[in-house]
């Protein structure tokens, strides 16, 4: 049996401390999940709903990357449990509009409200110069990662046609 390098991969610096943080926030994010009797995907879908008000269940299924069979399964179950409801879709007798209950949205306002007091909570010893760079660095970050991502996706795509 061949006996293992031993070698640490861990990351340093910036990269370390955005993984870190990407970590906790997943962690919070199965948190909340596990308290309202969800799973990580219904979550996902509650957010992405809530945040674009009415979708399709093909747009979710683009946005969480799985099969419209797999949203039909999530969706039926969020309706099932009073979080979302189904509409006819006004131009396509094909689909369905997926919106928010009066229950879900109280649901994410809680849970919204929730986060904002802990990221409040863990930035209060920054000032308001602070923040305003923080939020600044983090959004351009996140700009740059989602475009690197998108460029390996599509060359990888494109290299497989």
């Amino acid at each position: 049996m061949h006996e293992p390098a031993g070698r640490s991969h861990r990351l340093k610096a910036f990269p370390a401390a955005a993984v870190k943080f990407s970590r906790a926030l997943d962690r919070n994010r199965e948190r909340i999940a596990e308290e309202e009797g969800l799973t990580a995907s219904e979550l996902r879908a509650l957010f992405y709903v809530g945040e674009h008000i009415r979708v399709t269940p093909k747009q979710l299924a683009s946005h969480m990357h799985v099969t419209t069979a797999a949203i039909t399964l999530i969706a039926r179950r969020l309706v099932t449990i009073g979080m979302l409801s189904r509409a006819d879709h006004p131009d396509d007798r094909r689909s369905v509009i997926l919106e928010l209950t009066p229950l879900a949205h109280t649901t994410l306002e809680r849970i919204h409200s929730e986060f904002d007091q802990m990221v409040s909570d863990a930035t209060a010893h920054l000032d308001e110069r602070q923040i305003a760079e923080f939020t600044r660095s983090l959004e351009s970050v996140a700009v740059a990662v989602a475009e690197h991502t998108a460029r390996i996706t599509a060359a990888r795509a494109a290299a497989t046609i």
